[in-house]
């Protein structure tokens, strides 16, 4: 019975928690699931279930022949949206000056006027065309309609030395992962100026808006980012951040450095800081690499194997292993004559590498041995870099003294306190048909000794077929049944009927899905971090293989780095053998991230693989976004 529990484990692993896979059944989940997880969102999954049977008719009734077979439901996870920027509209400047005399300025012939006060000069501001977004254009409509209020970048008939400083920002926009495009202006042609004092004052006054418009949306973008999360799949979630652009113009007007001020805007975090500074350096650095080396193998490479590539691994750890690396292979570097034999020597050298770069250390040579030996080009990691200074935005501006991290595709997960790493390990994480979701939130809850509530989706897709043939065969599996909340023998369901009023768990053990303990902190898609029994997952370079859930490699650590307490004393809780929910102390943040280029504990930027394909959707984005702004009148 243990083995054929554990071959049911091992299945059933697979799916650890109620997420991309029929998180909609609350009957399915446990109620401390409920209670410190909650539902899936409907707009997350969806579930075509058939019609709910009686519940009297779920049990089977010796006098009643069995129900007719009921067709599955069919579950569909989130998916990823074609993205749809925010359009542009043309600011409304119908009340930027009294319409009696801005109808007698725009009829009036093109002879020079003579215009000495800025209250005359605002005239012109009727006459304006700009493009914004509608947050932008409200914004602008909102205080240039207040003609008390006085105009901004324009001094004395001319570029004010303000406009000057916050142009120069604008300019540099690319240092901070955004595009300088979307943020152009043009100054007012200084042969107007000479020619015409009209023309020179109607330009200023376009100026006047569109700088207005620009630094608006730069505001806006370095807080919140130009995407919005959420419009590109279901597996983003995020409540993204208002911008008090109403506001923004008269902070403009009254600071004293607007650069300086511009330049706040953007995340304070430790984190965005380095990631700047990686992106300064690649776009500092040449094109050309004249140290670049090409590895072209096909399948793996085994230890005392053979291949002609091995000159090039060997050329290309010399290339990117440390100084340490290189001065504990110095005898092999010179003495190696580029012969294909992978000999045991050859073998120790790749260890060190492998270990070094956060690999398996077993010196087989795969492809993400060979990513790490080739590397990338600095454009692929400068588009990596801007997709999270962008995604960065997405997130407080500071991630706090003490938090949670988790980055998907580093299949890592990060323990801060006092802002120092304290605790990283491995971690699994959903495999790419049933990711993890991208979402921030509260560490709160370690449970000990858990059940699993099996979700929906596993009844129906695993553990039918089978109970249909056997009806016993929770019984004997162990697992607890239950037909609306009533304990129920697995052998007394009509497994022919819906399956809607029955919820089916799996008691604490050591055979349990969730392993001795899980961590929570309550979302909408009953994500959490969780032991496991399968620890050989935890060996393989590609971790993400669960069904969205986060398991973890030394639970107890992280249990006691969460809980304030020492691993001794999480194992008592363990060996208590009881289901015991505890409470953190202290609430703090978790973030469940999705970052292919990220800054370790010692400010080394490393580059990740889009696992989830992510990236290339957030570019989409980013180009939408881009292209949606160039509309011209």
């Amino acid at each position: 019975m243990k083995l054929a529990a554990k071959a049911t484990a091992s299945v059933l692993t697979l799916s650890c928690c109620l997420s991309s896979i029929g998180a909609t059944s609350a009957s399915a989940m446990t109620l401390m699931d409920f209670i410190r997880g909650g539902q899936g969102r409907q707009q997350s999954t969806q579930v075509s279930a058939p019609v709910p049977a009686n519940p009297a008719q779920t049990m089977l009734n010796p006098n009643q022949p069995p129900s007719v077979k009921q067709p599955l439901p069919t579950v569909s996870a989130p998916k990823y949206y074609t993205y749809k920027a925010d359009s542009m509209r043309l600011v409304s400047t119908a009340h930027f000056a009294d319409p009696v005399v801005t109808g007698a300025v725009a009829d009036a012939s093109p002879t020079p006027v003579a215009v000495d006060t800025e209250a005359s000069q605002r005239r012109y501001l009727a006459n304006a065309r700009v493009m914004a977004t509608n947050d932008v254009a409200k914004a602008i409509e909102t205080y240039y309609a207040d003609q008390s209020k006085p105009l901004i970048w324009v001094t004395d008939h001319a570029v004010g030395e303000k406009a000057k400083a916050a142009i120069a920002v604008l300019s540099d926009a690319a240092s901070v992962g955004l595009d300088p495009a979307d943020y152009a202006v043009t100054l007012p042609g200084a042969e107007a100026a000479e020619a015409d004092p009209v023309l020179r004052d109607r330009a200023l006054m376009q100026f006047e808006l569109a700088l207005s418009s620009k630094v608006l949306m730069y505001v806006q973008d370095t807080v919140r980012g130009r995407v919005d999360p959420n419009k590109l799949s279901g597996y983003h979630d995020f409540k993204r951040k208002d911008v008090n652009l109403t506001a923004m113009l008269d902070v403009l007007r009254a600071s004293p450095d607007v650069a300086s001020y511009l330049n706040s805007r953007n995340p304070s975090n430790q984190q965005f800081i380095q990631l700047k500074a990686e992106l300064a350096k690649l776009r500092a650095e040449s094109g050309a690499d004249g140290n670049h080396v090409s590895i072209s193998l096909s399948g793996t490479l085994k230890p005392g194997g053979s291949s002609p590539e091995m000159a090039n691994i060997v050329k290309a750890i010399q290339n990117r292993g440390s100084e340490a690396l290189k001065t504990a292979h110095a005898d092999l570097f010179s003495a190696y004559l580029g012969t294909p034999d992978y000999t045991p020597e050859l073998v120790s050298l790749v260890e060190d590498f492998q270990r070094e770069r956060g690999l398996t250390a077993d010196g087989v040579i795969g492809p993400s041995s060979v990513r790490a030996m080739v590397g990338e080009n600095n454009d692929a990691k400068i588009q990596k870099l801007v997709i999270a200074m962008e995604q960065l935005r997405w997130l407080p501006p500071e991630l706090g003294p003490r938090y949670v991290f988790i980055n998907q595709p580093a299949f890592m997960v990060y323990y801060y306190n006092n802002n120092q790493e304290q605790l990283s390990m491995r971690v699994v994480v959903g495999s790419k048909q049933h990711q993890t979701f991208f979402f921030e939130n509260q560490v709160q809850t370690v449970e000990f000794n858990p059940f699993w509530g099996v979700p929906q989706s596993i009844i129906i897709n695993e553990m039918l077929p089978k109970l249909r043939a056997d009806p016993n065969y929770l019984d004997r599996m162990g697992y607890q049944v239950e037909v609306s909340g009533r304990a129920v023998a697995s052998s007394s369901v009509d497994w022919n009927a819906s399956t809607k009023n029955i919820s089916v768990r799996q008691p604490p053990s050591s055979d349990n899905a969730l392993g001795e303990l899980k961590i929570l902190f309550p979302n909408s898609h009953a994500i959490y971090m969780h032991d496991t029994p399968q620890k050989s997952f935890f060996k393989k370079d590609m971790r993400a293989l669960s069904h969205g859930c986060v398991r973890l490699a030394d639970p107890r650590a992280m249990a006691a780095a969460v809980l304030n307490t020492t691993p001794e004393d999480v194992a008592k809780q363990i060996a208590a053998g009881q289901n015991k929910a505890v409470a953190v102390p202290q609430k703090f943040p978790i973030y469940i991230a999705y970052f292919t280029a990220w800054p370790n504990k010692d400010g080394v930027v490393q580059y990740f693989n889009d696992v989830y394909d992510r990236d290339a959707a957030t570019q989409k984005a980013l180009d939408a976004t881009s292209k949606a702004r160039s509309a011209q009148i």
